[in-house]
């Protein structure tokens, strides 16, 4: 599980990254529809992977807990708990 949790956060960085390369070309190319669509599509495919993450391993920021009862973010062991 512990390399399934690795695998889902790798993928979602890597997703991250291509969109902040987008988002910096769009900032001198406010125009240029290709990257608009593909800012489009990679901004599309991050929130599937965000979701799919958190549905499998839970919230990756405090703010996005659905969860309205309870506190569970500090359920989870820390990251020096041997959390990743």
């Amino acid at each position: 599980m512990k390399e399934d949790k690795c695998s889902a956060m790798k993928k979602l960085q890597e997703i991250s990254f291509v969109l902040d390369e987008l988002r910096l070309f769009l900032d001198t190319h406010p125009f240029d529809k290709e990257a608009l669509s593909c800012f489009e599509n990679y901004r599309s495919e991050r929130e599937k992977a965000l979701s799919e993450y958190e549905t499998a391993f839970g919230p990756i920021e405090p703010y996005r807990i659905k969860e309205n009862t309870t506190w569970t973010w500090v359920e989870d062991p820390w990251p020096w708990e041997g959390a990743i």
